[in-house]
């Protein structure tokens, strides 16, 4: 491994999904990504571009990419990807959502089941600071991990401990082209303007501030593993769906996490309103005509007999 990248090696996934597939943007982070997963695992590594077509430079990313792995004698997919957003979703989510979707069915089907993805430390810190900003709880504050799944393929975070500083310069000093996003400078998005503003303000002040805040991350995500274990204990026992005498058993707080923990599995994310009005209903449901009719996410909790139940609403409504 080239000297400059071991930082990089050190952090690839121990027993990675062989081949393995690059999510290649053509910027700075992904193209040190593939470079360094390809000379990690000769032969065993394909690079992936996805074509969101939502703006007028997606072309020349692909031709920079097309570039980069003809020289490096990598294979390339562009998958082309429809990333619009729907009336009221943020445009983010939803070019991530699908992102996520068209790279996990492009890489089985060419017999792979995992993914890097070039996140990096800067990118985990404004995860971090995205989620104070909305008042997240703990899934939030635990920012991006390190591994998850999707459409059963397997993603890969192997750079959240490097600043993006460190793989651009690296890139630089080869020389190796890579695209600047032009929406990255777009203050208009939160994400953005953190970078931009908050970025440099915390560097002054706080100097270590990636590597502590990380750890903070780590913390809340181990916290938060906890909490699931504890929701699922609870839910075993209160049934499934989950009687209300057995809720009223519990402390308001294991209340919270239960109904939270039930609801993500019925599909349905909470806010803090709603999941409020839900415990103060199940407070106050000391009779048998007492009646829960609520809006959660898109559909309704109701009171069926005993317990509680949700239903989506219909699709199209």
């Amino acid at each position: 491994m080239n000297p400059a990248l071991a930082g990089i090696d050190a952090l690839f996934p121990a027993d990675p999904f062989l081949p393995l597939g690059v999510a290649y943007s053509g910027g700075a982070d992904s193209t040190a990504l593939l470079l360094a997963a390809a000379e990690r695992w000769p032969g065993q590594v394909q690079a992936f571009h996805i074509h969101h077509g939502l703006q007028a430079a997606a072309d020349d990313f692909v031709r920079v990419c097309e570039a980069v792995c003809a020289k490096a004698g990598l294979p390339l997919h562009i998958v082309q990807v429809d990333a619009r957003h729907a009336c009221g979703e943020s445009p983010e989510d939803a070019a991530r959502r699908a992102r996520y979707a068209a790279l996990a069915t492009a890489a089985t089907a060419r017999g792979m089941h995992g993914i890097l993805l070039g996140q990096h430390a800067d990118d985990q810190v404004e995860t971090l600071l995205l989620a104070l900003s909305r008042g997240a709880g703990l899934p939030g504050l635990s920012a991006m991990p390190a591994r998850f799944e999707r459409g059963g393929v397997v993603f890969y975070r192997p750079l959240l401990q490097i600043p993006s500083a460190v793989l651009r310069e690296w890139l630089v000093r080869q020389p190796i082209e890579f695209v600047d996003d032009p929406t990255n400078i777009d203050e208009r998005y939160t994400r953005n303007r953190i970078r931009a503003r908050l970025l440099p303000a915390l560097a002054q002040a706080f100097p270590q501030f990636r590597a502590t805040f990380a750890r903070s991350a780590r913390h809340a995500a181990q916290a938060q593993a906890v909490l699931v274990e504890v929701a699922a204990l609870d839910l075993a026992a209160a049934g499934n769906p989950p009687a209300i005498k057995a809720l009223q058993a519990l402390s308001p707080a294991r209340q919270a996490n239960l109904l939270r923990y039930w609801l993500l599995q019925q599909q349905a994310t909470p806010s803090a309103a709603q999941l409020d009005q839900l415990l103060h209903q199940v407070t106050a449901c000391t009779t048998r005509g007492h009646r829960i009719h609520l809006k959660v996410a898109t559909g309704r909790v109701t009171r069926q007999g005993g317990s509680l139940h949700y239903a989506a609403a219909p699709a199209g409504r």
